[in-house]
């Protein structure tokens, strides 16, 4: 879907894809604290989920989650451009199974710098048209899975047997078709295990090199 609004003030955006349990918000927050004297805004794609009657289901009737649909990508695209644009925006923050009515409501200032997070950010042709810099966070699926099983169990009470048909038939299948490909695209793909410290450094190195004027504290 195509927004109406176009981005006329450049700024540096830099975005963070993976699959689910990849550790994107991880390093979302650990960009955050090294880049924290500039300020950068911070746009998370969760929080445009769409309703859960608007979501679609499976042949056994099983919301799935994990399909672009299950986002509002036109009001998403809409809003990461005006806040390219330096247009301060409003979005209500997402918790899964909570009511839209009780989500808190944020207010997101405009930066120079703009980190964008979010499993489709390839996949959306507007946002990924606005990127300067991306990161594909990779990692074992086995690992993977395991921190999905944790975050189901303790934050939204699912039951084991229910998070692994959703992993088999919903995330697997949607990672493969929808990000998994764009992975040769990225700027840097940061290895999300053992190598992680030494891969943040090299990625620190990489956005030094490929923006002078940042400021990093390592």
């Amino acid at each position: 879907m195509k927004s109406n609004l176009t981005c006329t003030k450049k700024r540096i955006i830099i975005g963070i894809s993976g699959g689910s349990g990849a550790g994107k918000t991880t390093l979302l927050r650990r960009l955050g604290e090294v880049l924290h004297q500039q300020k950068p805004s911070i746009f998370s794609m969760d929080n445009y989920y769409n309703t859960i009657d608007n979501q679609q289901k499976d042949t056994r009737g099983v919301i799935n989650f994990d399909l672009p649909t299950a986002l509002n990508e036109q009001q998403l695209t809409t809003d990461l451009i005006a806040l390219s644009n330096g247009i301060p925006i409003e979005v209500k923050e997402y918790f899964f199974n909570s009511s839209p009515a009780k989500n808190v409501l944020l207010t997101i200032q405009p930066s120079r710098i703009l980190i964008v997070e979010g499993l489709f950010l390839y996949h959306y042709v507007g946002v990924r048209n606005l990127l300067d810099y991306t990161i594909f966070v990779d990692v074992e699926p086995n690992v993977q899975l395991d921190r999905r099983i944790y975050r189901d169990q303790e934050t939204r009470g699912y039951r084991r047997s229910d998070i692994i048909y959703q992993w088999e038939n919903h995330a697997v299948p949607c990672f493969n078709e929808f990000i998994l490909p764009y992975k040769k695209e990225a700027s840097f793909i940061y290895r999300n295990n053992h190598h992680a410290d030494e891969d943040f450094r090299k990625l620190l190195l990489s956005l030094q090199s490929r923006f002078p004027t940042l400021i990093l504290n390592d």
